[in-house]
């Protein structure tokens, strides 16, 4: 199975089993684009509606191989002070010792240790998530969801995946009870993410 499927309109082998050449010209180093790139998180509060963020900063670089995903890597650095709930005292919350505490922890990472395909469309990443100083292993689903040409020349591939953690894995753990019962920030939080890439100019001679 490529690393690459129907969405890139091409069969995943050619007819005498050898890997479609459309498939391995995929195969390279990518960076990702800022401006088209998001992860995002929803977080349930006061037990009875949900804050919605997004983290503004996010730093990627992905190693594809169109014949062999397991070949495949990817790591992730993101900026904790661009946290954005659209509140700025709830923000500046987040980013206080209470909770990621950026001034000494102003990184998150990802590192991935194995990827393995799912299905034609989807992969699953495994790896190594910090937050702040504590390190859990991580897995998420990730569907591919196509490659183009932009009209500036640049390759691009995209993926697009959801999971679900909890914050007390990494320690996260501040709260505050209320009066009717329960607690005002969920342990539950869902990360959702968006990849644009574009693959790096081979070196010149």
């Amino acid at each position: 199975m490529a690393l690459f499927g129907r969405k890139n309109n091409a069969q995943v082998t050619t007819a005498t089993g050898e890997v479609n050449p459309a498939l391995a010209a995929l195969t390279g180093e990518y960076t990702t684009d800022p401006t088209h790139t998001s992860l995002s998180f929803t977080v349930r509060h006061a037990m009875v509606t949900n804050v919605r963020g997004t983290f503004g900063e996010v730093e990627g670089f992905l190693q594809l191989d169109g014949s062999n995903p397991s070949a495949s890597s990817a790591s992730f650095d993101v900026s904790m002070t661009s946290i954005d709930t659209g509140v700025a005292d709830r923000d500046g919350h987040l980013r206080s010792a209470d909770f990621f505490d950026v001034e000494q922890f102003p990184k998150m990472t990802f590192r991935s240790t194995a990827i393995e395909p799912v299905d034609d469309e989807t992969y699953r990443v495994t790896g190594d998530l910090t937050i702040k100083d504590v390190t859990k292993p991580f897995t998420v689903d990730l569907e591919f969801t196509g490659s183009a040409t932009d009209p500036f020349g640049n390759q691009r591939v995209g993926f697009e995946g959801s999971t679900t953690i909890l914050r007390a894995d990494w320690g996260l753990t501040w709260n505050a009870a209320l009066e009717t019962g329960g607690v005002l920030v969920s342990d539950k939080v869902k990360l959702n993410f968006d990849v644009s890439a574009i693959k790096k100019a081979p070196e010149a001679a």
